[in-house]
């Protein structure tokens, strides 16, 4: 009976736990100290073997740390790279998730204060011009018809293609128009053929809308804005300029905000980052004299042709 015990002690894995997580720590204490330092601890240990007349044990425990050491370097190197790639990748995926976070946060709202003018307007046309009231709600329906798509994707790097971005900010624009009449005038310079060209969801509409928000709407004669795409050395270049208040940072903190740290601005940069790397860019500023007042933003990304089967351009 006590002999059956003894073997199933011996057998459980978990009592020898211990001496391999002692044994583990000592082989990495081991490779991360240099031959130099290794070599004056062995002189130490020689000489207290020699001191309590143990000096084959001392000689045998040198010869075992110099084969621990020299064959468990790799071993340990890998696991070290192991856990930096882990650490990597954890923080890779933590910020995807914050990225698609602010992404579904921006898709879940139509801006408010747009929607509100826009059915306050349309409330008043009812009574004063009721075929510009219909047409002012036929455009408000097809803004929302176009995004319910961007609405429904679960992630921030879902690729689309310009065409679907145009079929949201045409409506937009209709219903601006509208509203500003003559106080704004608008110039669409977009090729019909960058219709199927990649372009990640809302992008192209968070910079008209902030053209309007943060540059026509504040200026009381009100003004233009430009949209424009071309090609330019194999980028996709997106313009959004409006001539507008502009915008001319003063601290240091408006500055971060102008060149991409505010929410929407810095959701852009970071989607572009997450899915293009170091090959696309957010780029805004405020026109140059010579060039009027307002601002400029401009979106550059690899031109890529969404192929025809996965697009339903029509």
């Amino acid at each position: 009976m006590t002999f059956s015990n003894s073997n199933s002690t011996a057998s459980n894995p978990s009592m020898w736990q211990p001496v391999k997580d002692t044994f583990h720590s000592y082989a990495k204490w081991l490779v991360s100290i240099s031959w130099k330092l290794f070599f004056v601890l062995s002189l130490v240990i020689m000489m207290a073997g020699g001191i309590i007349q143990l000096p084959q044990l001392a000689f045998l425990i040198i010869l075992t740390s110099i084969v621990i050491k020299a064959s468990y370097k790799q071993q340990i190197q890998a696991e070290e790279k192991a856990m930096a790639a882990t650490y990597w990748a954890e923080a890779e995926q933590l910020k995807r998730q914050l990225v698609e976070a602010r992404m579904a946060t921006m898709q879940a709202q139509v801006e408010p204060h747009f929607l509100f003018n826009t059915l306050a307007s349309i409330d008043h046309l009812i009574e004063t011009d009721p075929p510009r009231a219909s047409l002012m709600q036929k455009s408000l329906i097809s803004l929302l018809r176009a995004t319910l798509p961007a609405m429904r994707e679960k992630t921030s790097n879902s690729l689309r293609y310009l065409g679907q971005e145009l079929a949201v900010i045409r409506p937009y624009l209709d219903i601006q128009k509208m509203r500003m009449e003559d106080r704004l005038q608008i110039q669409w310079d977009i090729p019909e053929g960058l219709n199927s060209a990649e372009m990640p969801s809302m992008m192209v509409l968070s910079l008209v809308e902030n053209a309007f928000k943060h540059g026509l709407e504040p200026k009381a004669e009100g003004g233009s804005l430009v949209l424009r795409a071309e090609v330019s050395h194999g980028k996709l270049v997106i313009t959004v300029k409006d001539s507008g208040v502009g915008f001319y940072p003063a601290s240091a903190a408006e500055k971060a905000e102008f060149n991409g740290g505010g929410f929407g601005l810095q959701n852009i940069h970071d989607r572009l980052a997450l899915i293009y790397g170091n090959q696309a860019s957010l780029k805004i500023r405020a026109l140059e004299p010579y060039e009027g007042s307002g601002t400029l933003a401009l979106i550059s990304l690899p031109y890529k042709v969404v192929p025809l089967e996965s697009s339903s351009l029509a």
